[in-house]
């Protein structure tokens, strides 16, 4: 295996973080053509050749979701029928992971959905940073790493002033992740008690933990509609916090979630580039983006080179 040849492609959901990347890896970026025929449908070229090359390609499933899916099923279908040795579908942010469970009557589980759509159209192997929840592993039948964003946006954090720090959580479901951020910061934990009314609709109930003149980190995954973020930080400042940051790996920002930042109490949203920023961070000056390039860069060497991957696992 060590003798087969690294090559890393890219669909067009996050071709900077794709170029960044290989920039890391000293090596190209792949040669591909990714384009729609006149009435939508996805075309794929693979324009050099890939027989019994270690391939990775890497494609976020950011807005347009369904286009971005559609693009990384084709271009493993493509990889696979080139004969490629093997196929790691690289997924900086895994959609559709929100429906992971049957908690209503008659819905779909589409993590599991995606899982199987990857998995058959040729991936041998899957890449990714923080899953919404992490058991989506085992909806895949092939071997999945979960990577965290916690050491990138630890090191920013580790430069600012920040003091008598406590994370937040904003729900009971996000309380390990936490935990554990808040045990490396030496920090103090709060829980946000919400009760959720709707899709995207939450109310914050009650803040869990002393926060009063403290600084405060709301934690997260992601940012949607930033409809729990913004309305967290309400309650925490209500509550007599010092000053309110969040992180969130990432940074989905739809509907009117920029207009909420803006207004909102927080001082600073930290996000990494799993979605590009397309500009975001200047119609927010709140917003911070940092880079996972060179997580993800080392996770693609190490599972290129057959060493242990969960080094990078803090």
């Amino acid at each position: 295996m060590l003798n087969r040849e690294l090559k890393v492609f890219t669909g067009n959901s996050n071709k900077t973080l794709a170029g960044e990347i290989c920039q890391h890896l000293k090596i190209p970026l792949g040669e591909a053509t990714v384009s729609r025929f006149s009435d939508g449908e996805i075309m794929v070229q693979i324009n050099e050749n890939v027989r019994g090359k270690d391939i990775f390609v890497i494609q976020s499933f950011s807005n347009p979701v369904n286009r971005h899916l559609m693009e990384l099923l084709i271009m493993l279908d493509a990889f696979k029928r080139a004969s490629a040795y093997r196929i790691t579908a690289v997924i900086p942010y895994y959609g559709y992971a929100r429906q992971d469970r049957k908690a209503q009557p008659r819905v779909p589980i589409t993590a599991k959905l995606v899982a199987d759509l990857i998995t058959v159209a040729g991936a041998n192997r899957a890449l990714t940073i923080d899953l919404h929840v992490g058991q989506i592993q085992g909806f895949f039948n092939i071997p999945v790493d979960n990577l965290f964003a916690t050491p990138v946006i630890l090191d920013y954090l580790r430069t600012k002033d920040l003091k008598d720090l406590v994370v937040v959580s904003p729900d009971a479901g996000g309380v390990e992740r936490a935990r554990a951020f808040a045990k490396k910061l030496k920090a103090s934990l709060a829980i946000i008690d919400k009760r959720r009314e709707g899709v995207n609709v939450s109310v914050v109930m009650n803040i869990i933990g002393d926060v009063k003149d403290k600084d405060t980190l709301v934690l997260d995954d992601m940012i949607d509609t930033a409809g729990t973020i913004t309305q967290g930080a309400e309650a925490i400042k209500k509550a007599g916090a010092r000053r309110i940051f969040v992180a969130a790996t990432h940074a989905v920002l739809s509907g009117s979630a920029m207009d909420k930042l803006n207004a909102s109490v927080i001082e600073e949203v930290i996000v990494t580039n799993t979605i590009p920023p397309d500009g975001k961070d200047t119609v927010c000056k709140k917003i911070t983006t940092l880079s996972v390039a060179s997580l993800l860069g080392e996770a693609i060497r190490n599972t290129h080179n057959e060493t242990s991957v969960s080094s990078l696992f803090v």
